[in-house]
């Protein structure tokens, strides 16, 4: 799959397809790791893995509250300033 490199402010900008994301099961706004193998110059994306749920925590409700963050992500980093 060929992808084309844009920039955006002074940042130079990979998108990756949704059903890419889909099969790693990463959305917008969660943490990817990025490694960088020097001699075969590749980049390889890892998914962050997501900690484990608390106990004593509802796991249909923390993703309810996922989905929450990821929905309003951007409204909510407007109000933390």
């Amino acid at each position: 799959m060929i992808r084309q490199l844009f920039k955006t402010g002074n940042s130079i900008v990979l998108s990756l397809p949704k059903e890419v994301l889909d099969d790693l099961g990463i959305s917008v706004g969660e943490h990817i790791n990025l490694e960088l193998d020097r001699e075969q110059h590749r980049v390889i994306l890892t998914p962050v893995e997501k900690p484990l749920a608390i106990t004593g925590v509802n796991e249909d409700f923390a993703s309810q509250v996922d989905e929450f963050i990821q929905q309003y992500r951007p409204a909510l980093e407007e109000l933390a300033k």
